[in-house]
């Protein structure tokens, strides 16, 4: 058998070190004004596509029916999701009366004719009362609930039995803005968690008509609303422009209304590392944010937090998320610029 010469090349071995994972282009949020008829799965993964890099995820999952604010965290900033997970959230929605559907909203089927109620403002609003504040809420079968492991939503396509337990939600604001024939239009200001079409699906039984939730539109997560939100066509005119990053809230932009310390070199050096660190009271500045009109009344939930501190490197970098052990000593609980 002939010898192939190539085979007498010595090659160079395969290293048995791990590639090191690129780092993402850049960091921050991008507030995206997501489009009707699209999953918010669907957003993140268009995003990824128009910056060439996968590290992106949302606060918040919009139906597809929904429009409106998808806030995006790229690159490192994914590590600040947890910060944001009580963040409340604003809604504009119209409400239809008059038959309900199984999905809740009006992507769904009918679940009986239409029995075209005579809507009383008055009687509306003192029900949207009892829907307000702190209570139990039945998330609607078709939703992403896991049921051991699977989501409700593909139990209730083949018509399995979809065994959901009540949670306990917030609604902090349900104000009744017009009535006209059926449709009821409104605005929600809710906690995390909340099911806006199980709302609308409750209210629509109560009255003893049906509803169901016919259009929605997210205008807050907190300070980000609907005014800073950038279209899909925006961001691919910028994405071919190479400017994606002039249309993003950088690292040091984000939870403003956490209290900073700028530390000095050998306290960022602990900092860098996970190690405690202590600051004197002269160091701590307060956290500053003036809502946007259309924001949160307030950011939070209200649920309780640790006192915890956004910590900034002399080149006002932001390097750490830490929260306080005792008094005036932090410990670092996301590293965003870790010791090489």
């Amino acid at each position: 058998m002939p010898t192939d010469p190539a085979s007498f090349i010595r090659r160079p071995r395969c290293s048995s070190m791990p590639r090191q994972p690129q780092p993402a282009p850049f960091d921050g949020a991008l507030i995206v004004n997501k489009p009707g008829g699209k999953t918010s799965h669907d957003v993140v993964e268009a995003v990824r596509r128009l910056v060439h890099f996968r590290q992106i995820g949302h606060l918040g999952t919009l139906d597809p029916l929904a429009t409106g604010v998808l806030a995006l965290l790229l690159g490192r900033a994914t590590r600040l999701a947890q910060f944001y997970a009580g963040r409340r959230k604003r809604y504009a929605c119209v409400f239809r009366f008059g038959f309900a559907t199984d999905t809740y909203d009006a992507d769904g089927k009918a679940q009986g004719a239409d029995v075209a109620p005579e809507l009383s403002r008055a009687a509306l609003e003192s029900m949207t009362a009892e829907f307000t504040g702190h209570f139990s809420q039945m998330p609607p079968p078709y939703s992403a609930k896991k049921i051991k492991g699977q989501p409700a939503h593909e139990l209730a396509r083949k018509n399995k039995p979809v065994n959901l337990a009540a949670v306990d939600v917030d609604v902090f604001e349900f104000k009744i803005i017009g009535v006209e024939g059926p449709r009821m239009r409104c605005e929600i200001e809710c906690g995390a968690g909340t099911y806006i079409r199980s709302l609308a699906h409750d209210l629509g039984a109560k009255l003893g008509t049906g509803a169901h939730l016919e259009e929605i539109t997210r205008t807050a997560v907190g300070e980000f609303t609907l005014d800073q939100a950038i279209g899909m066509a925006e961001l691919e005119e910028a994405a071919s422009r190479g400017a994606i990053q002039e249309l993003m809230i950088p690292l040091e932009g984000l939870l403003p209304d956490l209290p900073r310390a700028t530390v000095l070199p050998i306290i960022e050096r602990r900092v860098r590392h996970g190690a405690k660190f202590t600051l004197t009271l002269s160091q701590v500045q307060p956290g500053r944010i003036s809502l946007a009109p259309g924001a949160t009344a307030q950011l939070d939930s209200g649920e309780w937090k640790p006192a915890r501190l956004r910590v900034f490197s002399q080149q006002e970098k932001l390097i750490a998320v830490a929260e306080a052990v005792v008094p005036r000593t932090y410990q670092p609980i996301v590293v965003l610029d870790a010791a090489l």
